[in-house]
C-alpha cells in the first residue's frame, strides 16, 4: 500500500553520519503528520496510526495516558496499547512518549510485558521517554476513584472516568506539586521527600486515602532502574529529529477533539489538549513543523461515559450498532453509547485541528441497515444554530436534524478499493464529504479491524 506523508523522503534517513563527518542540516526542518480522533475517541486511531508506521522512523504520543486504549490487529493478532504508541509494532522505528504524556510506570512495563506475549519483541530497545514527561502514581488512581463517588454523593451525577488517575495527575502539574521522569532518576532521597509530600497533601484533602508509602517507593526505585536507559530529553531529541536528516515523524493523538480539556463536552472530558495544539506543547515542537493533521472519525458516534450526546440511539438502532460494532472501551471495559454519525460534531473538530484528510472507519457496521440517518445541524428553539455550544444544558436541549439514506444491504468487509463498495455506500460517505468542507477529504474508508481492511483513496 502506498502511503502519503509530510515528512521527505531519504534512503538511509536513519543512519548516522559517518565519525568525523558534519552531519547535514535540514533548516527547514521536517514536518510531523498527526493523527487526532474527530469525536469522542474509540474511532479507529489506532488502525490508521498503525498503517502509517509501517514506514515511520518515530511515532510519538504527545498527551494523556494509560486512559487511552488503542487496538490494532497485524497478521490476526490483536495488541491493546494504552502508553506505548501503536508504532511500537514496527520494529525499524523508534517511539516516543513525550512530555505532555502522564506516565503510570507500573501500567507502561505491565502493558510492555502484556504485549511482548503476544508477540511484540524489543520494544524496549525502540521506546524514548521525556525527562520532562509527568509521573502518575498509584495513590493519584485511588484519588480519581474518590473524586468519583464525591461527585457522585454531591452533585448526583460524576465524570465517568476512566479511575487511571490521570485528572489528579495532571491537577499536581498543574499545581506545580507533581513530580517527572527527571525527578525520579535524580536524587532519589530528594525525591522520596517530595512524594510524601504530594501524599500528604492529598491525604489532607481526602482523609479516608491510605498509601504504604514506603512500599511505593521502593517500587518506584525498581521502575527507575528499568526506564532509565529509555530516557532521553525530549525536546532536544524532537529538535535533532525534525532538522538532521529527512524523516518521517508520526504523532498519534490520544482520546479525540469532543473530549479536549479546552474544547470538549466539559466537564464530561479529559485532562489534556488532544487537539493539534497538544501536538506542539506535548513534544516541543513549533507549529511551522506540523504538516498533514489527519481527522479520524467513525461511519457513525459513539462516546463512553456521562454528557451530551446528541445523536444517541436510546433503541434498537443503537444496540445493533454497539453489538455489531463490539463498542466496549478498550480501556474501561464500559458499553459504549451509540448513535447516529453527527457531522456538527465532525466539523467542529475541523474547525479546531485544521484536518488535512479524514478516515472514515467501520463503515461495514451500518452494511444491515435497512436506512442510515446523518445528523448535519442543530436546532434551538426550532432555529438552526452554527456553532457547536458550550454550555452542556443547551446540548442537551439541542434537536437535531437528519439526513436520511437508504441503506446499501450489502457486505463491504471485502472491499479492498472504492469501486468495490456498493453505489449507496458511495452515496453516503460522498453526502459526508460535501458537507464536512476537508480540502482532501476521506483518505481511507475502513471495513474491518485488521490493516488490510482500510480502503485507500488516494
Amino acid at each position: 500500500m502506498s502511503l502519503s506523508w509530510s515528512g521527505k523522503d531519504q534512503k538511509n534517513a536513519n543512519q548516522p553520519a559517518a565519525t568525523g563527518q558534519k552531519r547535514p542540516r535540514n533548516d527547514a526542518g521536517n514536518k510531523v503528520t498527526v493523527v487526532l480522533g474527530a469525536q469522542w475517541g474509540d474511532e479507529g486511531k489506532g488502525k490508521v496510526v498503525d498503517l502509517l508506521a509501517t514506514e515511520a522512523d518515530i511515532v510519538c504520543r504527545c498527551q494523556g495516558g494509560n486512559n487511552a486504549g488503542h487496538t490494532v490487529v497485524v497478521d490476526g493478532k490483536e495488541y491493546d496499547f494504552h502508553l506505548l504508541p501503536s508504532g511500537i509494532i514496527n520494529p525499524k522505528s523508534i517511539s516516543l512518549i513525550g512530555n505532555g504524556v502522564v506516565i503510570h510506570l507500573p501500567g507502561l512495563f505491565e502493558e510492555g510485558d502484556k504485549n511482548e506475549k503476544k508477540g511484540l519483541k524489543g520494544w524496549e530497545k525502540r521506546l524514548i521517554v521525556s525527562d520532562r514527561a509527568h509521573l502518575v502514581f498509584d495513590f493519584h488512581q485511588v484519588v480519581d476513584g474518590l473524586q468519583e463517588t464525591e461527585r457522585q454523593a454531591q452533585e448526583g451525577k460524576n465524570i465517568g472516568t476512566t479511575k487511571k488517575g490521570i485528572g489528579p495527575a495532571y491537577s499536581s502539574k498543574a499545581s506545580r506539586t507533581g513530580l517527572r521522569v527527571c525527578d525520579l532518576l535524580g536524587d532519589f532521597k530528594d525525591f522520596s521527600t517530595r512524594f510524601k509530600n504530594l501524599v500528604q497533601q492529598y491525604q489532607s484533602m481526602y482523609p479516608s486515602l491510605t498509601a504504604d508509602v514506603e512500599d511505593q517507593l521502593k517500587k518506584l526505585k525498581e521502575f527507575a532502574e528499568r526506564l532509565r536507559p529509555m530516557v532521553r530529553d525530549g525536546v532536544y531529541y524532537m529538535y535533532e529529529a525534525l532538522h538532521g536528516p529527512p524523516k518521517k515523524i508520526l504523532v498519534e493523538g490520544a482520546n479525540a477533539a469532543l473530549l479536549d480539556i479546552d474544547f470538549g463536552t466539559y466537564p464530561f472530558v479529559t485532562s489534556s489538549n488532544c487537539t493539534v495544539g497538544g501536538a506542539c506543547t506535548g513534544l516541543g515542537i513549533p507549529p511551522m513543523n506540523i504538516g498533514d493533521v489527519f481527522g479520524v472519525a467513525k461511519a457513525y458516534t459513539t462516546r463512553v461515559g456521562i454528557g451530551a450526546f446528541p445523536t444517541e440511539q436510546l433503541n434498537a438502532i443503537g444496540e445493533l450498532l454497539q453489538t455489531r460494532g463490539h463498542e466496549v472501551g478498550v480501556t474501561t471495559g464500559r458499553k459504549r453509547r451509540c448513535g447516529w454519525l453527527d457531522l456538527v460534531i465532525v466539523r467542529y473538530a475541523h474547525m479546531i485541528n485544521g484536518f488535512t484528510a479524514i478516515a472514515l472507519t467501520k463503515l461495514d457496521i451500518l452494511d444491515v441497515l435497512d436506512e442510515i440517518k446523518v445528523g448535519v445541524a442543530y436546532k434551538l428553539n426550532g432555529k438552526r444554530i452554527p456553532h457547536f455550544p458550550a454550555n452542556m444544558d443547551v446540548l442537551q436541549k439541542v434537536e437535531v436534524e437528519y439526513e436520511t439514506f437508504p441503506g446499501w444491504k450489502t457486505d463491504t468487509s471485502a472491499a479492498r478499493k472504492w469501486n468495490d463498495l456498493p453505489v449507496k455506500a458511495q452515496n453516503y460517505i460522498r453526502f459526508i464529504e460535501n458537507h464536512i468542507g476537508v480540502p482532501s477529504m476521506f483518505k481511507w474508508v475502513g471495513v474491518g479491524k485488521s490493516r488490510e481492511c482500510m480502503i485507500q483513496m488516494f
